[in-house]
């Protein structure tokens, strides 16, 4: 009998696919927007906001309006140039529907259309169309450069479906983009006006002069005809709107920035400077009373949030610029004491932001700078003009050198006090902590840690784990708040020492998250205030210290049940009030019905033998509700079946979708400032769930 081989598959140019205009878009969203997720629904408006800011750059425009509108569309409108609508030689259609439907077109690859842009690739604009259901735009032409109208152009899903035509007269001049993100693709639609705003304000921040409006008209009812309206402001709607404009650039968002914060310091400096090969290096900072540090950067107006070679050329030079003024001015002497990148950084507020002609970024999602030469010029503007403004301003020199100062001593003691807790837990053998129940794999991608609030939930979880790849570590009250804490302070508490321990990454310099012994660090605390407290503390601990740990995904929240529900011989777990209502019944507390609620644990009452039917129809009606306060309450096997079994427990995964912000709300609960706490309680008071 002859083998059954299977033959070899050819592999010719008829394999090869020629994806044509917008196709590549459509197959692989993802190359172009990073995701088909919500962070790529909002990179839509970025991208053609983008195209509007940029005129501004240029100076072309100073007004910019985004609006959501009913049925999922967004329009944004500048007073800019307005695309070009008069027909191309190349392509021999008009420029407007070659920007539109041709990946790589636009003018900002070479020529003077723009010195500086956001755009490297020139994909914004027709990535948007070939992600979108219907794309509209609208370009306003009152300068003579061409017949003077309204010209517009309408595409479904990439491809055009009229020519270019004028539609109407005009007096305006810019360009209106109005677009339907393509449910084929992005499977739920739904922007957050909050997170466009803050994406706004800061884009003012870094355009002088630029005014930017954005309007939440979701909600409007009457029909909008948005063809005979350039700014939506004009109408007068009472919708959710925002307005942003500011003069002072960088420094108006350091102020910002720092507005829950305590300046040690009164000038900001600041600083906006041409350098060889970048057409503008602007820098402002301020050091706070705080240890934390907060750095924005941006290149060519787009936020680089992994840095790049504009971050690395600040660094170098705020380090070698304060060891300089140190040593000359006597705050330091020569040879014994030298500041550290990570001592200057401390209490720092600052944001870098570079404008390069050629610009280049590692990866089309342009979290990292690439161009070589802006290194160079940060160093060389901010270096220079930083060493003035220690110069020139004693008082805020010395308050910002006696800052760095004390942090350098602090890093020494935390240093020594962190090797004196390794050096112990060394002594103690497995430099483990003594309330650990630890597991019994060596496998951290598969153990599990619970952090538990207390002994008693703690003998509880330890009793109902499965101790082969659950470790169970109680914390005895609450932990100490690290929000102001250095790092010496906090490995003096025998909790944190703990928990650093049980976790086997080490902490600050030294932390390794290759030697992470949990993959799951789930906290497990009580439902009620206090409980909320303690799962806080411990949030800040991880964001401000073990960071890597969050992005990575390796911390959760358990989720306990709210209510066990006995009816009749069923249990029922209910982790929410709705869940609750639904497996109680619609009818439960009406007098009609036979069922009776109790808000305490009831034990069903034994029914004797031959009693009344009736009776014995009543009890096994009865519905039993018990509400847990705590795991504390649950009985081990309970614990185990509703918070820590695997294949039924809920667990929520901690994630930072914004780290400026979450640092913010961090900075306002956990700090210092008691009356922005307090203003911040006020006004979010009546969104709280209360459990009384």
């Amino acid at each position: 009998m002859a083998e059954d081989k299977k033959k070899p598959s050819s592999y010719s140019a008829q394999d090869i696919q020629v994806l044509e205009g917008l196709e590549p878009v459509r197959k692989r969203p993802g190359m172009y927007i990073g995701t088909t997720g919500p962070d790529g629904l909002h990179h839509l408006i970025t991208e053609i906001f983008d195209n509007s800011r940029d005129e501004a750059m240029g100076g072309f425009a100073n007004d910019i309006e985004v609006v959501l509108l009913p049925d999922n569309l967004v329009r944004v409108t500048d007073n800019g140039r307005g695309i070009p609508v008069d027909v191309m030689k190349q392509t021999k259609v008009s420029a407007l529907e070659t920007i539109m439907t041709t990946l790589h077109a636009g003018g900002k690859f070479g020529g003077e259309g723009y010195k500086v842009s956001g755009g490297l690739h020139g994909v914004g604009a027709s990535v948007v169309n070939a992600l979108s259901v219907m794309c509209k735009v609208m370009v306003h032409k009152s300068d003579g450069a061409v017949k003077s109208g309204v010209y517009m152009q309408e595409y479904k899903r990439g491809k055009p479906v009229s020519k270019v035509g004028i539609i109407g007269t005009t007096k305006k001049q810019g360009t209106i983009v109005e677009f339907e993100p393509d449910i084929e693709i992005f499977k739920e639609i739904s922007f957050d006006f909050n997170r466009v705003v803050t994406h706004m304000r800061q884009q003012a921040y870094l355009v002088k002069g630029l005014r930017i409006s954005i309007i939440d008209a979701r909600e409007v009812k009457d029909k909008l005809d948005t063809e005979k309206v350039f700014y939506f402001r004009e109408l007068g709607l009472d919708v959710p709107s925002e307005t942003f404009y500011f003069e002072g650039g960088l420094l108006s968002l350091v102020k910002f920035t720092n507005q829950f914060q305590k300046p040690i310091h009164k000038n900001i400096f600041y600083v906006d400077k041409a350098a060889e090969g970048v057409e503008s290096v602007e820098v402002s900072l301020q050091y706070v009373d705080d240890i934390s540090a907060r750095m924005l950067a941006f290149a060519n107006n787009i936020h680089t949030p992994e840095g790049g070679t504009h971050v690395t050329g600040f660094k170098t030079a705020l380090t070698r610029t304060l060891n300089t003024y140190a040593k000359t001015n006597g705050y330091t002497k020569n040879g014994e004491d030298t500041f550290t990148g990570d001592d200057v950084l401390e209490g720092l507020t600052a944001v870098i932001s570079v404008k390069i002609r050629e610009i280049q970024f590692e990866g089309q999602t342009k979290a990292k700078l690439g161009t070589v030469e802006a290194q160079s010029a940060v160093t060389t503007v901010f270096g220079e003009a930083f060493s003035a403004f220690l110069e020139e301003n004693p008082e805020d020199a010395k308050a910002i050198a006696n800052k760095i100062i004390l942090a350098m001593k602090a890093r020494k003691a935390a240093k020594a006090a962190k090797d004196s807790v390794l050096r112990k837990g060394a002594l103690e053998g497995m430099t483990l902590p003594g309330k650990l129940a630890d597991c019994q794999t060596r496998d951290a991608s598969e153990s599990e840690l619970f952090i538990v609030e207390g002994d008693s939930a703690g003998g509880t979880a330890k009793q109902g784990r499965e101790r082969r790849f659950q470790a169970i570590l109680p914390l005895r009250g609450k932990i100490l708040n690290i929000e102001r804490a250095r790092l010496d302070r906090m490995l003096a508490s025998e909790q944190i020492r703990a928990l650093v321990i049980a976790l086997g990454t080490a902490i600050g310099d030294t932390f390794d998250i290759s030697k992470l012994r949990y993959h799951k660090i789930i906290i497990a605390t009580d439902a009620d205030v206090d409980g909320a407290h303690i799962r806080t503390l411990l949030l800040t601990l991880f964001y401000r210290h073990f960071r890597p740990l969050i992005d990575a995904g390796h911390i959760c929240i358990a989720q306990p049940p709210l209510y066990k529900i006995k009816k009749g011989k069923e249990i029922f777990y209910a982790y929410t009030d709705e869940e609750k209502n639904k497996i109680v019944g619609k009818n439960a507390e009406v007098e009609e019905t036979t069922q009776e609620i109790s808000n305490e644990a009831e034990p069903e009452e034994e029914v004797a033998e031959g009693a009344d039917e009736a009776v014995k129809a009543k009890k096994s009606n009865k519905v039993s509700i018990q509400r847990y306060k705590g795991l504390g309450e649950m009985n081990a096997e309970e614990l185990w079946e509703t918070t820590m079994d695997p294949t039924k427990r809920i667990l929520k995964r901690v994630d930072i979708a914004d780290a400026q912000d979450a640092d913010k709300i961090f900075d306002v609960l956990m700090g210092s400032d008691v009356p922005s706490r307090k203003a911040f309680i006020q006004s979010n008071a009546t969104k709280a769930n209360i459990d009384i």
